[in-house]
């Protein structure tokens, strides 16, 4: 488990200054990437229309390039808002396998300083189990300072 108060503290400063949600983007992802060796896939998917994401900024193998939010675990996250942590990829229906070596998945909305889903965090792990509620509580904190707080 990464030491998140000093991943924040580095995210933080890392940005800090920084308007361009895409590069911020591209840095967060970098950084939490890099901060476990659980985190096999780690990027962002963003709102680019009504009910559909594209991939942004992400660190890993190739990742699918389009989701609508009726589909998938970043699909659902992004429809209800809420954060999602798959334990067992295959036993979520309508999973969508951009990678065959993913395990278990943490999808997380990323918001603007409206409140409004801009995007969906997406960690994929190889091993099965890899996430739980102290990863969210970890980096929801990231997030709001990069996005909601601007």
């Amino acid at each position: 488990m990464p030491d998140y108060a000093d991943l924040a503290r580095r995210c933080a400063s890392l940005v800090e200054g920084e308007d361009d949600a895409v590069a911020v983007m591209a840095t967060l992802a970098c950084e939490i990437h890099h901060s476990d060796p659980r985190f096999d896939w780690t990027g962002f998917y963003r709102v680019v229309a009504p009910e559909l994401l594209k991939i942004g900024p992400y660190q890993g193998g190739h990742g699918c390039l389009t989701i609508p939010f009726s589909r998938g675990v970043c699909g659902k996250a992004a429809r209800s808002g809420e954060v999602q942590i798959v334990p067992d990829v295959d036993a979520f229906p309508g999973h969508i396998a951009c990678a065959s070596s993913t395990r278990s998945e943490l999808v997380m909305p990323v918001r603007d300083a409206s409140g409004a889903v801009i995007a969906v965090l997406d960690i994929d792990s190889d091993r099965p189990d890899a996430f739980d509620d102290a990863d969210v509580r970890g980096l929801q904190p990231i997030l709001d300072a990069a996005f909601a707080a601007r």
